[in-house]
């Protein structure tokens, strides 16, 4: 059955009622919009900080103009001509800039046949010439919207160093005039993996923090004109079933702004259409015989929503696979919990244990031992639940962590 296109939210089709306050439309379009308005901003001025300077500014407007003159008809268009105007007038009060506005502003992307500015903006970012720290810091920055804290502490480094990375990789860009595109089809292979680890990225930063579920429509909407662009590319179509398998339970995973755990999610609210997208993208793909490790994350995930419950053996068998494709200890940690799930707890903790030096400053370590200990009844649960709670990255993770802990 074909599955509905992903549709994105038109501008100026915002759920918003008369009595919506200018403020709240202006959060609303930022968080909707603003990837694709920086995107279009690089497009039309080639350069990273004057695009990101300039839509500041335009919100910036907006939230002084639209309280007193109403909001516009189409906010994210109003938004798009505000950032350009502000550009036009950076470049002409640049003496040397000025010679060559035309040229600047007219387009200057060669035309690759492609019309997704946000698709070309991680396909820039993504580019081989930067370093795979840089493609990642740098797609979160411009196209997730993460703040250079955040970003910093997810690395480990100070706020200070991280943002001289994001200034040395753009300008990298700019030095080795890195085109804004989407390359042609004999560069893609190589620039695929990458991509495809961005876009994975992007939708687990909304799958993971309960207020940010527009970056997984968004990652999912970009996935499907990736397999558009390369309908031959398992590992793309791969991606695209695991995303719409994850993001089936959307619904179920959160009560309130708390996550529930898989085992305690009504399976009534699941999706069913979602489910049977991915699982068919998924069997067509498998019958290629070139399974990679998105391929396998995908049958793990319709392991985990087939009818009748989990089928842990079998996702045991194929995290063993995985750990073969992708030697991470993440890995080895989630084989450990089918493990458990197969053959009981004893020799899940068994695995876990193993991991200690590995993952033990990891939240989901802790976590994981946790639930193991607890269901064993061994006393030291509570205190793994809190060592969990302690570094659990977003705050629905961490409330879920201590309710546990206090049993």
């Amino acid at each position: 059955m074909a599955a509905e296109p992903e549709r994105r939210t038109p501008v100026g089709e915002w759920n918003r009622g008369p009595e919506a306050a200018p403020d709240a439309v202006v959060a609303e379009v930022f968080r909707a919009e603003r990837t694709r308005i920086v995107a279009t901003l690089i497009r039309v001025t080639g350069d990273f900080e004057l695009a990101e300077e300039c839509v500041q500014d335009a919100f910036a407007q907006a939230l002084e103009r639209w309280p007193r003159e109403g909001v516009p008809h189409r906010p994210g268009a109003w938004l798009t001509t505000a950032a350009r105007h502000r550009a036009v007038d950076r470049l002409r009060r640049a003496a040397v800039e000025a010679a060559k506005l035309p040229l600047t502003l007219s387009d200057p992307v060669e035309d690759d046949g492609f019309g997704d500015d946000v698709l070309r903006l991680i396909f820039t970012c993504c580019h081989p010439a930067l370093s795979l720290e840089a493609r990642v810091a740098l797609t979160l920055h411009t196209v997730a919207g993460l703040a250079v804290g955040d970003i910093a502490r997810a690395f480990m480094v100070a706020e200070s160093t991280m943002a001289k990375r994001l200034v040395r990789a753009r300008a990298k860009i700019r030095a080795a005039r890195i085109p804004y595109r989407v390359p042609p089809a004999h560069l893609l292979p190589e620039r695929t993996g990458g991509v495809l680890a961005v876009l994975y990225l992007l939708f687990n930063q909304g799958y993971s923090a309960v207020e940010r579920w527009e970056l997984c429509a968004e990652a999912i909407r970009l996935t499907r004109t990736l397999v558009a662009l390369m309908p031959d590319e398992p590992e793309a179509v791969g991606l695209l079933a695991l995303m719409l398998l994850h993001d089936s339970r959307r619904a179920a995973r959160v009560s309130g702004d708390d996550l529930v755990p898989f085992a305690e999610q009504d399976r009534s609210s699941w999706d069913a259409a979602r489910i049977a997208e991915g699982t068919a993208l998924l069997d067509r793909v498998l019958r290629r015989g070139q399974p990679g490790p998105y391929q396998v994350q995908a049958a793990i995930a319709a392991c985990h929503v087939a009818e009748g419950g989990p089928d842990w053996p079998q996702i045991a068998l194929l995290y063993g696979r995985l750990l073969e494709l992708v030697p991470s200890p993440v890995v080895a940690l989630n084989r450990a919990v089918a493990v458990a799930e197969a053959d009981g707890p004893e020799a899940g903790l068994a695995l876990v244990e193993a991991l200690a030096d590995r993952l033990s400053d990891h939240h989901l370590w802790h976590a994981t031992r946790a639930d193991l200990l607890r269901r064993l009844g061994r006393s030291e649960a509570a205190e793994a639940y809190r060592a969990a709670a302690a570094v659990a990255p977003t705050e629905a993770e961490r409330r879920l962590l201590e309710r546990r802990a206090a049993g």
